[in-house]
């Protein structure tokens, strides 16, 4: 059965060449930068409304329309999506921000927003043919391949850094996934895939070398549309590695726009990164359009130790265009703030999702962010991930 979606083409988000999408795309054939799809919105203006979206499935495939699968049998699901939006007033008082929220994406399959981004990447691979993929991982990404892998019933190949959290690599080899640890970081698991995948015939689906992660990615900012009612917060805190989210959040805005069910009106997109690895708030901080390369990176939380975002240049831009901010934090302002939540209002978050409320306190606190602002916070996955910190908290 067809779906509703009004996919086009594929477009080079920096020189803007055009790509055919019922072929296999990676990145830009004339430039070499990110793909992005696009869809004929004059057609999907049609039946994507509030209304109709709201009697839809409730995972992030309601959106079909802007959504780039075109044939329901190739959708890879294991129900992702439609998180739960929390008001967090407990921990609103500790910081005095009175209109204070939390995404949780923990409750997602393999418990990762990352199910968002691999469940719409490797359907699409699915109605592409593809029979085999490789994907390097600081470690999320990898279980939720593996998962997904499984349910479509084909080959998953998944690189990471070898002390990558244990509960990571095991759900890999629980899933069916082949593993392979790497000496170093997620940069050096991406350039063992990027070789085995030119040898082997894998199709490798490293953050924004592919087309259609951020396609999945990008419904977590659709979701926040829909649960605030048709409009939207005044600030997202993001823990930024790749980037993925905050660049597909960017666009769902701007496909809204267009469709003409929001304005003008933005939220400010905040980039929260560790200070042992902030290659995006160093090059936001110094006016820079691209990021340099971190040296040395090391945190705690595994998926913002990302040295090198393949999209700096969209991370950045998101950034600037909103008015938003970049900051850091330190693990300890990590781990304390680990503590806060789950003991103020009992979610369990992961290192990431607990640094954007460190960054919280310290936006406040410069006054760089007003405390009446609607703001929200990503929890990007659930704290049972991370046993190992279970000892130092």
């Amino acid at each position: 059965m067809r779906t509703l979606s009004t996919l086009t083409h594929l477009e080079c988000s920096i020189c803007n060449e055009k790509h055919d999408p019922n072929i296999i795309q990676t990145i830009c054939q004339f430039c070499g930068r990110a793909l992005v799809a696009r869809y004929d919105l004059e057609k999907a203006k049609n039946t994507f409304t509030r209304e109709k979206i709201s009697t839809r499935v409730t995972s992030m495939w309601r959106y079909e329309e802007l959504m780039p699968v075109i044939d329901t049998a190739n959708i890879i699901s294991l129900g992702e999506g439609m998180t739960q939006l929390l008001p967090v007033p407990n921990l609103g008082k500790k910081v005095g921000a009175v209109d204070l929220w939390v995404k949780d994406e923990g409750s997602n399959p393999t418990g990762t927003f990352k199910a968002r981004g691999i469940s719409a990447a490797l359907s699409k691979a699915i109605e592409l043919n593809i029979k085999e993929i490789g994907m390097p991982t600081a470690g999320n990404a990898g279980s939720a391949t593996a998962a997904y892998a499984a349910r479509a019933g084909i080959n998953a190949h998944v690189a990471m850094p070898s002390d990558t959290p244990i509960a990571m690599m095991d759900e890999v080899r629980t899933y069916g996934g082949t593993l392979k640890l790497i000496d170093g970081l997620i940069s050096d698991a991406g350039a063992w895939i990027a070789e085995q995948s030119e040898q082997k015939g894998w199709f490798p689906m490293a953050t924004l070398k592919e087309p259609y992660r951020v396609e999945g990615k990008k419904t977590m900012g659709f979701e926040l549309w829909e649960q605030f009612d048709g409009e939207l917060p005044d600030a997202i805190l993001y823990p930024t590695g790749g980037g993925t989210g905050l660049i597909g959040m960017w666009k769902a805005y701007n496909e809204l726009e267009s469709l003409g069910l929001i304005g003008k009106e933005r939220p400010r997109m905040i980039v929260v990164q560790a200070e042992g690895c902030a290659p995006i708030v160093k090059a936001f901080n110094e006016g820079s359009l691209r990021a340099e390369p971190w040296e040395n990176a090391t945190t705690l939380a595994p998926g913002i130790r990302v040295p090198a975002a393949f999209a700096d240049d969209l991370i950045l831009q998101a950034v600037r265009e909103s008015n938003g901010d970049a900051i850091t934090v330190n693990d300890h302002e990590i781990t304390n703030a680990i503590s806060e939540i789950t003991q103020s209002e009992g979610i369990d978050v992961c290192p990431e999702g607990a640094a954007t409320f460190a960054a919280l306190r310290k936006l406040i606190t410069g006054k760089r962010l007003n405390k009446d602002s609607k703001i929200v916070l990503f929890n990007t996955g659930t704290g049972l991930k991370h046993p190992e910190l279970r000892a130092i908290l």
